[in-house]
């Protein structure tokens, strides 16, 4: 019920730490994992690692913003595979200049910064499903999982630009749901991951000091978090396995919070 071996999943944004943990984990199941991302070093180097550990990989590169890149990238991806049964949109992130530090107002927010924060989230996941859907279609299924987060349903002080961003994911992703369905049959799924709070590069600054300790943002998480800590990693492998396989067949439009208790947690 939860095999996905040779499964082709393509991932992108998958040399961060959630995805690169997503791509060990998948490759060790026995799917083929199809990475696309910005870096060839780091492509080619996730790449390896995962042949070096008897998994099937490949490499392609393309930023999700531009249409041409992910454009080609599919035409690569289908002459070597013709067909592939997964996309997971792992691409995404914040930009210092969409937020609202609280020495700040919103006047002194940059209009810029919060375009590129919506694009690398909102149009970062919609381009990629415009040119991978085509690659399922002739397979009569297809399988879509998008990232989101706390932030969309729970919209947090300072990160407006990302908490309206992830908000759009989660109406494209159930907006597709029924597109798909309605244009292309029953075997069509769109899905979300909203994860909780897990330690990142592009937060542990904010979440922690240069000795470990939290910070106050960090401290108001925790107490916010029925589990008392933050997410790792493989804590998202569970659900991804789940979503990815014949498990959760009928579901489908659906947003699973991995938050440890965050979104039930109304702080009484």
């Amino acid at each position: 019920m939860f095999d996905i071996t040779d499964k082709k999943i393509i991932i992108t944004g998958a040399t961060g730490v959630l995805g690169e943990t997503m791509a060990f984990h998948l490759a060790k199941e026995g799917a083929n994992v199809l990475v696309i991302g910005r870096t060839a070093s780091k492509v080619e180097k996730l790449v390896s690692e995962i042949r070096s550990r008897n998994g099937k990989a490949d490499g392609f590169l393309a930023d999700v913003t531009k249409e041409p890149q992910v454009e080609a990238a599919a035409r690569q991806i289908q002459t070597r595979y013709g067909t592939v049964d997964i996309l997971i949109n792992l691409a995404g992130g914040n930009l210092p200049g969409a937020v609202v530090r609280p020495d700040q107002t919103i006047g002194e927010l940059s209009v810029e910064a919060v375009k590129n924060v919506m694009d690398l989230n909102y149009q970062g996941t919609f381009i990629p499903i415009k040119h991978f859907i085509p690659l399922m279609l002739p397979n009569g299924k297809g399988n879509i999982i998008n990232i989101s987060s706390m932030a969309a349903s729970r919209p947090m002080t300072r990160v407006v630009g990302y908490a309206s961003a992830k908000a759009a994911i989660d109406n494209l992703t159930k907006w597709m749901a029924v597109e798909l369905n309605t244009k292309y049959g029953p075997e069509f799924r769109v899905n979300a991951i909203a994860p909780g709070f897990f330690l990142t590069e592009q937060n542990r600054s904010l979440l922690t000091e240069v000795d470990g300790s939290l910070t106050q943002r960090g401290n108001q998480i925790i107490n916010h978090t029925p589990m008392a800590r933050f997410g790792k990693p493989e804590d998202l492998l569970g659900t991804l396995q789940w979503l990815c396989s014949d498990a959760s067949k009928f579901v489908t439009g659906t947003i699973v919070a991995v938050d440890g208790g965050f979104s039930a947690y109304s702080g009484v």
